[in-house]
């Protein structure tokens, strides 16, 4: 697929003309016509609906900019005035905000499903660390505009989290410093985060160019996770559009429905109650939690005793997606025919939620009330902190060490020799030689 041949025809004097300056045009063409394999199902259609979503948070976003004082005196008054005079500005907040929720339900799904279905081994690396990049770009941005409504978990989630960086040897009290304009958080604070928080978003779409540009090249990834030989191109693929736009187009109207439940009748269900109290920097809340998405890297954070300890944690959460290519010994992609990696994959996503779960609870809580266990010095066997820290270890044990053993002691199902055959003639055609031929394909 990555040799894909252009079939555009500039049919007007304008599209010839453009066509030999910047053909814009005819890249939207070829990929409307790239050819896509059949057998792509609805987990697929996620890669859409974030594009989608980072549209609707860039159009929101500028339009809120116009209304924001980036100011600690006026920032919390203008979101309330955005709110209450500003003409549709509750829809135009509400759908920013839980925009970002909807935003990074849409990338983990897309992330798990490529890791169930092997889209990160050659050739596609590449595609995998831009998307890897572009998540950390998300997580960088949804922290700065947390800060930006100046409510009492904005101010103190700026506080715990820019306090990390402190803890970094040699350089983190001059990074410290220079990120908050000054010792403590104020309004050059604030103002460098609206600034970061305005530009980010284009940085993310243009690292997504990118990111589509090299899916052109090395072409999409299927759920039985075989490659598909030029001469079986006609057979085993489709056109994207219409074939393809039609099912993305589904989904998206399903998921916008799942949006608007969330704006419409719960907008404030996924954010914090103490964020519409002002910032009060004398007031410490009961307790300081980030937005949900956040919550399973804050519990990581929080699992390790060592505050330096704890940041290099949490940073190695999300740097360890960045390798994963090369941690997976696999030949075979898709877990569907991996039963024993299936199992542990499994294993991960509840252990995901369940970080995510312990991430919002105190960490000296009991996880049974009323029922405590020896002491060990710093909380009892029985509090949130011993099982965030055993989630934690599964999550590093599965990418370090279970994917890399199981790749190589696992003996993987029979693999169908072709995405097409098994479904167009009802015959089980199985290639008992996949493994080498994976291997020698990459």
């Amino acid at each position: 697929m990555s040799e894909h041949e252009s079939t555009y025809v500039p049919k007007t004097g304008i599209e010839k003309w453009l066509d030999t300056r910047l053909p814009i045009i005819r890249f939207g063409a070829d990929y409307m016509s790239l050819p896509t394999p059949r057998n792509l199902n609805y987990w697929y259609t996620f890669g859409g609906i974030l594009m989608l979503c980072l549209v609707i948070q860039i159009v929101t976003g500028i339009v809120l900019a116009m209304h924001y004082t980036p100011n600690t005196g006026m920032a919390f008054a203008s979101v309330e005035r955005i709110m209450r005079d500003v003409n549709g500005g509750w829809l135009i907040r509400y759908v920013h905000a839980n925009g970002a929720s909807m935003f990074f339900i849409a990338v983990y799904i897309h992330m798990l499903r490529g890791l169930y279905y092997g889209s990160y081994k050659a050739p596609r690396e590449m595609i995998w660390i831009l998307g890897c990049v572009i998540f950390f770009l998300m997580i960088a941005t949804a922290f700065l505009g947390y800060v930006l409504p100046w409510g009492q978990m904005s101010y103190w989630g700026a506080e715990v989290i820019t306090n990390l960086i402190g803890a970094i040897p040699v350089i983190g009290e001059t990074v410290l410093i220079w990120l908050r304009g000054g010792p403590a958080i104020d309004n050059a604070t604030l103002n460098r985060f609206f600034s970061l928080h305005y530009l980010l978003p284009f940085v993310i779409f243009g690292v997504g160019v990118v990111d589509l540009w090299a899916l052109h090249t090395a072409g999409q990834n299927n759920p039985v996770g075989i490659l598909i030989p030029k001469e079986r191109t006609a057979k085993d693929t489709l056109p994207f559009h219409p074939y393809f736009t039609v099912k993305d187009g589904f989904a998206i109207i399903l998921f916008l429905m799942l949006f608007a439940l969330f704006v419409f009748f719960m907008p404030n269900a996924l954010g914090h109650a103490d964020n519409y109290i002002p910032a009060n920097p004398l007031q410490t809340p009961a307790h300081i939690v980030p937005e949900w998405y956040m919550l399973p890297f804050y519990a990581i954070l929080r699992a390790i005793p060592d505050k330096f300890g704890g940041v290099v944690a949490m940073f190695a959460a999300i740097g360890i997606l960045f390798i994963l290519p090369w941690l997976d010994t696999s030949k075979v992609r898709s877990m569907r025919y991996r039963p024993t990696m299936k199992i542990f994959f499994v294993i991960f996503v509840i252990v995901g939620l369940g970080l995510g779960w312990c991430g919002g609870q105190l960490p000296d809580a009991h996880v049974i009330p009323n029922v405590s266990t020896f002491n060990l010095g710093d909380g009892d066997l029985n509090s949130y902190l011993w099982l965030t820290r055993f989630l934690t270890a599964y999550y590093f044990i599965f990418f370090a060490i279970i994917m890399p053993w199981v790749g190589l002691k696992e003996t993987p199902l029979p693999i169908p020799a072709t995405i097409s055959d098994p479904v167009l003639t009802g015959a089980p055609a199985v290639s008992q030689a996949v493994p080498a031929q994976a291997e020698k394909k990459g």
